[in-house]
């Protein structure tokens, strides 16, 4: 069992999100920001909270935000800088539009660690998640070298760790689902009301 002093939580809220408009973390859900469903998803399992952001809005929650080491290079440069500024072994990463995410669906990736693995994400409806995903800091040097190389791609540099996927049953495949468009939003308002 890891010890939730061995855990940082890593949210990800740097994303442009084109297709929405506005910043996704303060989209709202019930009254509640999109980010804040991921904080308190994390909360009961983390020693602390790292947002990862150029947007000064996010200071207003309380916790450390960092900026990007490396701009527009999407969430590779995101978990890197995000693990470079994490002090723990452990840490829980997710992005900021996954607003119905749950603790035990993060409780059951940390359930899944091992000696060897060093990136175990969520896999839901055959897709694998990997900004839903414990991640070990050892790993930042790989991520920085892939973006020394100028590659972005989140899957190769998750290619070259050794990773395995925690695959979430149906009662958990909700909690996965991300808001890219106004329509998932609507589908998701759905969701949550039901």
């Amino acid at each position: 069992m890891i010890d939730k002093a061995d855990i940082t939580g890593i949210i990800l809220a740097g994303g442009k999100s084109s297709r929405m408009g506005t910043d996704k973390g303060f989209l709202k859900l019930n009254t509640k920001p999109f980010v804040q469903y991921s904080i308190d998803a994390l909360k009961p399992l983390v020693s602390n909270i790292i947002i990862v952001s150029d947007h000064s809005e996010y200071d207003s929650l309380g916790y450390k935000r960092i900026t990007d080491d490396i701009k527009e290079a999407g969430p590779v440069s995101g978990i890197y800088s995000g693990l470079k500024a994490s002090e723990t072994t452990y840490n829980l990463v997710l992005s900021c539009d996954i607003p119905l995410i749950t603790t035990i669906v993060l409780q059951k990736l940390i359930d899944a660690a091992d000696e060897d693995s060093e990136i175990i994400q969520a896999e839901s409806n055959g897709k694998t998640m990997p900004l839903i995903a414990l991640y070990k800091s050892n790993i930042r040097d790989t991520f920085k070298s892939f973006l020394e190389q100028d590659e972005r791609r989140l899957r190769i540099a998750i290619k070259a760790c050794k990773h395995k996927n925690v695959v979430l049953d149906e009662t958990h495949q909700n909690a996965t689902l991300n808001v890219n468009t106004k329509e998932e939003l609507k589908h998701i308002e759905d969701v949550y009301n039901h």
